[in-house]
Order: C-alpha cells, then structure tokens, then sequence
C-alpha cells in the first residue's frame, strides 16, 4: 500500500518512547499486578505521532479533572430533592441531579482500567465535544485509550444533539436504515429504546478505549466513586447492593482482550442475582449520561442559526448565499435536513420555517467515497501487546466497511436476524452527522478532522470533495495537488451516493457553504458552557 510522508516525530518523543518500552518489557506475557505501571505499546513507525502527543494527553487530562472537580462541587451544593405525585417523581431538583450525575460520569477518568481516561478525553466541550488535540486531529485522527498507547479506529464522534437520533429502524419502503448511533449505527436502542444511551455502555468495555474486561467494572468502580450517594439519590439503594468477588479490582485492572481471560466477557465471578442488578445499574449509568447530553450544556440550540430563525439575529450575506445553495445548487439538505421554508412563500423566514430546530441530518448513512486515511493507527496494530492482545490482524489490509459489517456483526452485534442479507448493500456506509457544531473550535488555527476517518481537515476540504469527487482526476495520497485538483479512490467504492461529486459550484460558492456551517456553532444567543476550558496553545497557521 502506498505511504505518504507523515508527519515528522520529534527527537525527545522517540527518546522517551524507546526508555519507556525497554522499562516496560513489551513483549512479557505475565499481566501486571493492580497499582502496577501499565506496559507501553508502541507498534508504530517512526514519525507517525505528532510530537506533543504526551504533553497534549497530560494537558487535555487537566481539563478533565477541572470540569470533574466542578461538577462534584455543583452535586454537593444540590438539594436533596423532594419526591413527589404517583409514580414519584423528584420535584423540582430531579432534572439537575439526573443532568450532574451524567457529567460527573463523562468526566471521570476512574471509569477507565488505568483510572486515566474520561469519556470526554477524545470530546471535549470546546469542540463540540469531539477530538480536543489540534495535532492529533491533523495526523492520526484516532484517540488513544486507556492502555497507552491503544488507537481506536474512527474519528471521535460528538455527542452535541446525538440523543435526537432515534432507534434504528429500517424502512422498507425507502430500503433505508434509520437511526442508531455511532458510524456504523451499532447502537441501536433496541433495548433501552435510546441509541445514545446504549452508546453511552460500548466504550467503557472496547478494548481500545476505556478498557474493561466486563461490563460490570464501570458499576464496581461507580460504588466507590465520590458521588456514589448522588448516583444512589437518582436510580435508588439498591444500585450497588451487590456481593463483589475479592479479586474484583484486581480483574477491573487488567485490560480487556488480556490472554489471561481466554476470551471470557464476564470475568467477575457474580451471582445470577448481583449480575442482572449490574446490568441494571450500567443502563442506568448510561441513562444519566443521555440526560447529560440532551441538556442545554451540550445540545442547546444557542446557534446564530437559530437566533435568525427565532427572528434575532440576521445572516450576512455569504451566509444567506450560503443558504441558499445548501438547500438548492450544492443539494446538502437532501441528508442534511434544515427546516427548509413553505414553498409557497417567498423569502425564508422564522413564520414560514418547516422547522426551527432543525438537526442538519436524516438520520441515515452514506457512503461518500472517502479515500482511506492511511495515518490511521490501526493498520499498525498487527502484533500482540504485552497483554497478548491483537486490535488488528489483518494491519493494512484492513478495510471499514461501516454498517454492512456491523450488520454481519463483524463490528457490534446485530440484534435483528432479518437485517443480516442487507450487509452487502450498505457497504461503506457511515452515519450522516449532525452539521451542528461543526466548526466549534478554541481558535481559528485548531484543526478539526471530517469523516468517519477523519482525511478531510478543513470545512473548505468538506465541500471541495462533495463539490468535485467526480470530475477531478485519481491521484495517490501524498501527490502534488491532493485535495485540490485530484482526489484518491475512495476506501470502498460499492454502494456510492449519487447525490454529490459533480455540483459544478465555483470556488466563492464553497466558500459561502463554508460561511454558513459557521452559523451553525452554539454560543451565540448565550455561553456555551465550559466553552473556555481550552488551555492549550493554538496552532501557527499552516
């Protein structure tokens, strides 16, 4: 496969990883004891991670620990709330505990087999909650876990709006899935009839990511959290009345994938009774987060978007041009849903608006040809860790096929047996994204990565590529005029959306389309909270 040159590591970084791997006896096959430093992991070529990579870790995990310590300060100042009508119902205080209790949760880098990583390390509030790392984002776009240095294999999602998206479903009369979250609709909400819920439960046991060995070390490690009673407080006592095994920590503390466990999901030895109050307690866990996400703090409509269609607020005019083509010349609202006016009136207003919420997506999935991101950690992650675990061992060769594999259940579990001979048609599908909080950055110069690959680093990239796909010629990746005047093939070239590639706009329209995705940042009718949590340093500009 062809490899362009990637970014340059620096001398210190390689240094410091070469001390750490030869400290760390890569290749052991002995687990390490709880309280013991983590083995390092470091299958990659030289020059393929930025070089702040632990400086912007140790940074971004700053961040964290100040918004967990705020949150923990705002649960303790909470009234104990008041239970109220039949069924009872927290009078008053029930929504802000329900609310705190899921950031506590995003927050909270215990819930990881490390204790070192938050949900919200790879979603941050100033980004939308996505990818916080300018570099990361400009390179290898995927976040590393709480086994260091584990790389998950798709650009981070952000939760802004995402617990909007319904079940998923499928339609027969439109032949189309709708629904679901993540890239691949994995989580389907067909249980807990929320799919952002349901996504709230899969990181904390991916091998890549949070971790845990069994589903159950999320509920062990919430029971000696510092806001167990808040936890207690909202779903009741009984959460946590569990008999624990001794060597409980011990198991949380080893990563999941780890040989010891010879494949077992269920390593904590519980009773039939303290496993079904487990499950209970980690829907619950992930219900508060949901509640978390819906709030005004993530999903506010607080956009300039929304204040011209509340009649407050008056787009410029690149943005109104920009409009204009989003739902006309450039088609973007045939997935991007954007409460499009009553035709029969002229000049779109708030009084004629078919929605004034509009989410920006149709809640299915397409595949829009993007080349694949050969930067991508996970083609590298073809030899075991110390634990004896292998993420990919297929390496290069590797291909996303987004939903059709998770509908072999190559990827998740598919619930639904009659969904299974559907694979092959959706093929290179990923999830069409909310266009809300698109451009949410700390400054101009921070870099935001596009896709479920994340090889667009540039809104202009975005619709260059939906605007030109078609008719600017193959080119491999690292050509003269990549992403300019020619484009790579696309990663998996069946079941290709029509609707864009050959949109004949000029450069000053893309730029328009640009100007109006800008509108769609919270923040504008009132702060977006914690939207200043950002301490880094903002990238030169390139």
């Amino acid at each position: 496969m062809h490899r362009n040159v990637l970014p340059q590591v620096g001398l210190p970084f390689v240094l410091a990883l070469a001390i750490a791997i030869s400290d760390c006896s890569l290749f052991a096959q002995d687990h390490p004891q709880a309280g013991d430093k983590p083995p390092l992991y470091f299958p990659y070529p030289p020059g393929l991670m930025p070089a702040d990579l632990q400086s912007e870790i140790d940074r971004v995990n700053r961040e964290v620990d100040q918004i967990f310590q705020e949150a923990l300060a705002k649960a303790r100042s909470l009234p104990p709330p008041r239970l109220a009508g039949n069924p009872p119902i927290m009078q008053g205080s029930g929504t802000e505990l329900v609310e705190t209790l899921g950031r506590l949760e995003l927050f909270d880098k215990n819930l990881s087999v490390n204790r070192n990583l938050a949900c919200s390390f790879c979603h941050m509030p100033y980004t939308g909650f996505t990818g916080p790392i300018s570099s990361i984002n400009a390179t290898v776009v995927t976040y590393p876990g709480s086994v260091h240095f584990r790389f998950s294999n798709r650009k981070p999602m952000a939760y802004t709006y995402s617990p909007y998206y319904p079940p998923l479903h499928y339609n027969e009369t439109q032949q189309d899935f709708y629904g679901g979250n993540f890239w691949d609709l994995r989580a389907t909400g067909y249980k807990l009839q929320n799919p952002d819920a349901e996504q709230a439960q899969h990181p904390i046991v991916d091998t890549q990511e949070h971790g845990f060995p069994d589903t159950a070390c999320v509920v062990f490690r919430l029971s000696r959290s510092e806001y167990r009673s808040l936890f207690e407080t909202v779903w009741g006592k009984q959460s946590f009345d569990i008999r624990w095994p001794a060597d409980a920590e011990k198991i949380c503390s080893t990563p999941g994938g780890a040989e010891i466990f010879k494949g077992n999901l269920t390593p904590l030895n519980l009773s039939t009774e303290d496993r079904a109050r487990a499950n209970a307690s980690l829907d619950q866990f992930a219900l508060s987060i949901s509640a978390y996400e819906r709030s005004e703090a993530i999903s506010p409509f607080s956009s300039k978007f929304d204040a011209f269609l509340a009649g407050n607020a008056t787009l410029n005019d690149d943005e109104r041009a920009g409009w204009e083509l989003f739902r006309g010349k450039a088609k973007c609202n045939m997935c991007h849903l954007d409460g499009t006016a009553n035709g029969t009136q002229g000049a779109i207003t708030s009084n004629n608006a078919a929605s004034v919420a509009p989410l920006f997506t149709d809640f299915t999935s397409a595949n829009l040809g993007i080349p694949r991101n050969i930067s991508n950690p996970v083609y590298f992650q073809n030899v075991p860790d110390s634990y004896g675990f292998t993420r990919n061992a297929a390496g290069a060769a590797l291909t996303d096929l987004g939903v059709g594999n998770f509908l072999r259940s190559l990827n998740g579990v598919n619930p639904h047996a009659a969904w299974i001979p559907l694979a092959p048609k959706f093929d290179g599908k990923m999830q069409v994204q909310t266009l809300r909080n698109v451009d949410m950055r700390p400054c101009p110069t921070f870099v935001k990565a596009y896709m479920h690959n994340g090889y667009l680093k540039s809104l202009k990239e975005v619709v260059h590529f939906y605007n030109t796909r078609d008719v600017l010629p193959r080119c491999k990746q690292g050509d003269p005029g990549e992403k300019v005047t020619c484009w790579p093939a696309p990663e998996v070239g069946e079941n290709l959306s029509k609707k864009l590639g050959d949109l004949k706009l000029t450069d000053k329209e893309e730029d328009q389309i640009v100007e109006l995705l800008k509108t769609l940042t919270d923040g504008y009718t009132r702060p977006y909270p914690d939207a200043n949590a950002y301490t880094g340093v903002c990238p030169e500009k390139r």
